[in-house]
């Protein structure tokens, strides 16, 4: 059908589920996982498209976690699901993209994640990735950066790579660990925190490139992502000893 939004990721932040939240939404294809309506599920909304957030039962909870999400990930919409008495107490500081009422139709619904939809990933041809200055071409693995030449470790071009694939995308330690060292690696998390202070070393830029998110992870930052959306915390100081052989040689 002309004007259909093409099928886009949901993560809606609700405790309890779509029938409650917008039940028409589940008559669309998009895809919608429910996470916890809290900032441990920003780890589980990872690759998501767009923010759901569920204030059709506590909007002063939905408020605070709409904050928190348009300040971790700015350039992922945040689009509040709400009853009609709840509409006086919006403001701009929520930091909404939008916002639609619970009993919508599947039609606005639709015509609402359409405009807010936008591909997280510019390729421009089959094997490259761009992201602002930032050219990978996975062919060749060479990366640039401002038109210079990266010069890359195997494993820290993985790294970039799988960051670049996803920008905006906030990833746990833990969740790198797993996609890109593997399931059969057995070092610890440390090895990712050394491998992001090498890959901003050689970017020549300290936060403004690969962000930490507080008490969460890291994320690879689109150009104009607003600097004062990095929270840097002591949950998240990067560990500067010397790495040992094995996590050396990973």
């Amino acid at each position: 059908m002309r004007g259909r939004c093409p099928v886009a990721t949901l993560a809606l932040f609700s405790a309890r589920g779509i029938d409650a939240a917008l039940p028409a939404l589940a008559l669309l294809p998009h895809t919608v996982r429910v996470v916890a309506p809290s900032a441990a599920g920003l780890a589980e909304a990872a690759q998501a498209d767009l923010y759901l957030v569920d204030g059709t039962n506590d909007l002063v909870s939905a408020k605070r976690l709409s904050q928190l999400l348009h300040t971790a990930a700015p350039l992922v919409p945040v689009l509040l699901t709400l009853t009609e008495g709840g509409l006086p107490a919006l403001s701009r500081d929520w930091g909404l993209a939008d916002v639609i009422l619970r009993d919508a139709g599947p039609g606005e619904i639709d015509a609402r994640i359409r405009l807010l939809h936008v591909p997280q990933v510019v390729e421009e041809r089959s094997g490259t990735v761009r992201v602002g200055s930032l050219i990978i071409d996975e062919d060749s693995y060479a990366a640039t950066f401002r038109g210079r030449t990266l010069d890359l470790t195997y494993k820290e071009f993985e790294l970039l790579r799988h960051l670049a694939a996803h920008p905006e995308v906030v990833f746990t330690r833990e969740r790198l660990l797993d996609e890109v060292w593997g399931y059969d690696y057995y070092g610890g998390t440390r090895t990712v925190d050394v491998h992001v202070r090498r890959l901003r070393a050689k970017l020549g830029d300290h936060e403004t490139v690969i962000g930490t998110v507080r008490n969460v992870g890291y994320r690879l930052l689109r150009p104009g992502t607003d600097e004062d959306a990095l929270l840097p915390g002591a949950g998240d100081v990067t560990d500067l000893r010397p790495l040992t052989s094995q996590e050396a040689a990973s």
